[in-house]
């Protein structure tokens, strides 16, 4: 096929910009300080951003006898596998379309990238919450730009109320699946155009937790001795909050079969799997939910059981960041443990990923955006009136009317000026 009879394919949708912009803004800063882009990431739930602190710590290197024990290419490496000898901490609010800052306690807002066990690792230390006002889009925008820079697997952790009655304060559940009623309602990171060069358009979700990956964190939790408050094939129940669950809310949710109940994660865990990349997930138990007393029988009579609740009879976000930082540290050695198996173990036998184009000007996509004008993409993208707009909420019709309007006055006022003064 000749060049002039190659067909022309449709542009980028505007809505898939942000995150490349965003991916392209953090390659160049990596480059810049030559660190490998990332093979793994993390996101990290309230409270827990002190997990970052593995990628620099020869303290979290466990003892499973690695055979990569040499420094990296990068010289990132270290003769235990996990001291970072070069790292990069980007805050949110230097890095394009991402918000300035995470409005909630225990979010630190920023980003850190090095290696760990010898791997190249990214931490999102702070996520977005939708209940924050932030759009699906915004919500999952780490996630899409992990898989721009080349992500495969992204592990994912949250703090969680324990809905079962085995669930106490301080255990980890290892997710194997999720109720998710914000999604099927139609609060989803799928919804709208579909970018394909990320996943398909009906992405299935019956294979989104891999066993294999619940395995290894068993495996490490034996090693750390840390089995008997870990608890597997969790079921965990995304709800948007920001209030805590009524008590009939959650006892509807355990008789729907959940386990724990979070305001996260589901999103990301959503777009990630839409995006190709491998998921793991582990929720901190923080707090016992409250719901009604149960009948049971005992000695053939029917009586009412209390089921253990907090102290203070009521969730609250102080009680959850407390019992995160009582964990914190057995969570840092667990998750830097989980990362050297799956170096060991799993990363070797995944496929590279596609990679995902950059330049938004450069790269066309099949689907809803064939009627999107070139021009008016990159006035949307890059021009000073677009970014003006962004800082000043004004839509770029008005400013430019506004300008015109100004100037007409500017000469008029000029003219009036001359007449008066003959």
């Amino acid at each position: 096929m000749t060049a002039s009879t190659t067909p022309t394919r449709p542009l980028l949708d505007p809505s898939h910009v942000p995150y490349r912009l965003a991916a392209s803004y953090i390659l160049s800063q990596l480059e810049l300080h030559s660190i490998q882009p990332p093979k793994i990431g993390i996101i990290c739930g309230s409270g827990l951003s002190n997990l970052s602190n593995a990628l620099d710590n020869d303290d979290y290197s466990s003892d499973f006898n690695s055979s990569d024990s040499s420094s990296s290419s990068t010289g990132c490496g270290s003769s235990s596998g996990s001291k970072l000898r070069k790292k990069l901490t980007v805050p949110y609010a230097s890095i394009p379309h991402f918000p300035s800052h995470c409005s909630v306690a225990g979010h630190a807002g920023e980003l850190v990238v090095g290696t760990l066990h010898s791997i190249p690792t990214i931490c999102f230390r702070g996520r977005f919450h939708s209940y924050e006002g932030h759009s699906m889009d915004t919500v999952v925008l780490p996630v899409k730009v992990m898989r721009c820079l080349g992500v495969q697997l992204v592990l994912v952790t949250n703090a969680a109320g324990g809905l079962k009655d085995n669930y106490a304060v301080g255990d980890v559940a290892v997710i194997r699946d999720h109720i998710a009623l914000p999604l099927l309602a139609g609060k989803n990171p799928l919804v709208g155009p579909n970018d394909e060069e990320l996943g398909p358009r009906f992405p299935p979700t019956s294979n989104l937790y891999d066993a294999s990956l619940q395995d290894i964190v068993v495996q490490v939790a034996k090693n750390l001795q840390f089995e008997q408050h870990l608890h597997l094939n969790a079921t965990y129940a995304f709800v948007s909050g920001p209030q805590y669950e009524s008590k009939s809310e959650c006892a509807m949710l355990r008789l729907l079969g959940a386990d724990a109940v979070g305001m996260s994660t589901v999103p990301e865990i959503l777009a990630a799997h839409h995006a190709g990349m491998a998921v793991l997930c582990l929720s901190l138990i923080t707090n016992k939910v409250v719901y009604f007393d149960e009948p049971i029988a005992e000695n053939g009579k029917k009586t009412k059981k209390s089921i253990p609740v907090n102290s203070s009879s009521h969730a609250n976000h102080e009680e959850v960041l407390q019992a995160v930082n009582s964990r914190g540290e057995q969570m840092v050695q667990l998750v830097a443990g989980v990362i050297q198996k799956v170096g060991e173990d799993y990363l070797p036998l995944m496929d590279e990923l596609k990679p995902i184009c950059l330049d938004p000007k450069g790269r066309v996509i099949g689907g809803n955006s064939a009627n999107v004008d070139k021009k008016r993409l990159g006035l949307m993208t890059f021009c000073p009136y677009h970014m003006m707009k962004g800082v000043l909420s004004v839509p770029t019709h008005c400013l430019i009317m506004g300008g015109v309007l100004l100037a007409a006055g500017a000469v008029l006022g000029s003219r009036m000026g001359t007449a008066g003064a003959k």
